[in-house]
């Protein structure tokens, strides 16, 4: 999550037409310590149950957690792209995202 903090501005357009947000079977309350403690600047949301894991196919049942999955939803709703899972060591990974987000958010 570090690297997308770091790289918000340019692989998120600094939340501008872009909404980012982490999901996680982590509490709300712990969430919400470490975006606040790390500076996070976009959304995180807890998925206690793994409800939404379970639906995105992100869901470990015998871990009781979610993979590092990630999805870009385009404005209509539907996954645009996704990496799953989500190779967060690897730069590459980072110039895949951006261009996927890119090729969505409306040109000014």
């Amino acid at each position: 999550m570090n690297a997308y903090r770091d790289q918000y501005a340019q692989l998120f357009k600094g939340g501008r037409n872009v909404v980012l947000i982490g999901i996680s079977v982590d509490s709300d309350t712990a969430l919400a310590s470490w975006a606040r403690d790390a500076e996070f600047p976009f959304l995180f949301a807890s998925d206690s149950d793994g409800v939404v894991g379970k639906v995105y196919g992100a869901f470990n049942a015998q871990y009781k957690m979610d993979n590092r999955n990630l999805f870009v939803v385009g404005p209509n709703g539907n996954i645009a792209w996704r990496a799953t899972p989500f190779r967060e060591i690897d730069p590459t990974a980072y110039t895949e995202l951006g261009a996927a987000v890119d090729s969505l958010v409306p040109k000014e």
